[in-house]
């Protein structure tokens, strides 16, 4: 059961009711006539072999509204990627194929490399970007959607809420988030929002309270849901990080180049469940440790570029704070969990917020050692403007790989 509470400074969509899918296409349907959609799916060869993405293909297939499908596929060689062209081949769609690791692609990766545009790090986030490249290159669409490929609870009910924000022409959203619950039918999950980024952000605004940003991202139910539809203005001139802090880099991007009446969340699933990072507490290069350290530095970033001044000092106190309000919201949590019949073993994610705890300061001190060294990706308006026939050749290198 939905609520209609408003809080913070980004206008919440709901699920006030069970409106069948087929009533929310059928409008979609109409807006795509003068509003056309395309969705992006950033993926990994091996996800073709998961759980997920068969019962997503079978969804995607009936879909009438959607107008074109863009696959970000990485990790693949040349035998893999013509499976994958099989794999997709079911879509009605008009659907290409981005072979992230292809010799062409690679050649115009290195384009890039020459002019200092290039991404730096492998990843979602250089798929997404590439992604985004090609989408505006075809010209197909007016607004854009992006979920991921290993979501096991995936319904077309979750894409038509996704994209209705941004395409009702009697809406003025141009950019929407998604959020939802985590957790399968025994445990609660999303320990990184609930045990990181929630108690993070509440901690920095007793250090910092009167900074927006905060406020902002506070606002989001699940700051960290890989979901998110845009118009396509809006990604031209977005940076996207290239490491683990893809989703709070998209949304202080999007604060930064669109006002603020114009940003939304809704409410797209009534539970979700994907693949879960190992927690990799004694590795910082991996798992949700790694996830904490990148997150952490992000937002610490984007402080300072506000005027927030850190110190060695200062990051002592946030992780002491920090320690103190996520062990206080466990217990609300942890309540949450119980009476709704959800185990939570509070032993383990004590342990959790032991080694996010150690991360948040580590984070903190790699910021003051070295301020600007984050991992952003040039806005595509950057690149037109030093490669100015760049969206021809991507396209040319898209189309050809398909064909």
């Amino acid at each position: 059961m939905g609520d209609f509470y408003q809080n913070g400074v980004v206008t919440t969509l709901h699920n006030l009711r069970k409106r069948p899918y087929e009533e929310l296409e059928n409008k979609l349907l109409a807006f795509s006539k003068k509003r056309p959609m395309s969705l992006i799916l950033p993926c990994l060869y091996s996800e073709l072999n998961g759980k997920a993405l068969p019962k997503i293909i079978d969804e995607l297939v009936q879909v009438p509204y959607l107008g074109e499908i863009i696959i970000g596929l990485d990790r693949a060689n040349e035998q893999e990627f013509k499976r994958a062209k099989q794999y997709f081949s079911r879509l009605p769609q008009h659907h290409r194929l981005i072979w992230n690791d292809g010799p062409k692609m690679r050649a115009l990766d290195r384009m890039l490399v020459k002019e200092n545009i290039a991404p730096r790090e492998m990843g979602k986030g250089r798929n997404v970007w590439y992604c985004f490249g090609y989408f505006n290159a075809s010209g197909r669409s007016d607004a854009v959607a992006l979920h991921d490929c290993d979501i096991l609870t995936y319904s077309r009910h979750l894409l038509a809420r996704l994209f209705y924000p941004v395409v009702d022409p009697t809406f003025n959203y141009k950019y929407c988030k998604g959020y939802y619950f985590r957790a399968d039918d025994v445990k609660l999950n999303g320990r990184v929002t609930r045990l990181l980024v929630t108690p993070l952000l509440r901690t920095l605004k007793k250090f910092f309270p009167n900074d927006f940003f905060l406020e902002y991202l506070d606002s989001f139910r699940y700051p960290l849901a890989g979901e998110f539809s845009m118009r396509a203005d809006v990604t031209k001139t977005i940076r996207i990080p290239s490491d683990w802090s893809l989703e709070i880099g998209l949304l202080s991007e999007v604060m930064r180049s669109t006002a603020i009446g114009r940003i939304c969340q809704v409410d797209i699933a009534d539970s979700y469940d994907h693949k879960h990072q190992s927690v990799s507490d004694k590795d910082a290069t991996g798992g949700l440790s790694k996830m904490s350290i990148e997150i952490s530095r992000a937002i610490f970033s984007k402080l300072a570029s506000n005027g927030a001044v850190f110190s060695k000092g200062l990051v002592r106190s946030i992780k002491a704070t920090y320690s103190r309000v996520a062990l206080d919201i466990l217990d609300q949590y942890y309540s949450d969990a119980v009476i709704n019949g959800l185990t939570l073993d509070r032993h383990a994610e004590e342990d959790i917020i032991d080694s996010f705890s150690a991360n948040v300061y580590n984070a903190g001190l790699l910021f003051l050692d070295n301020p600007l060294q984050l991992p952003t990706i040039p806005s595509l308006k950057r690149v037109v403007s030093a490669i100015p026939d760049y969206y021809d050749r991507i396209l040319e290198v898209v189309e050809t790989d398909n064909t």
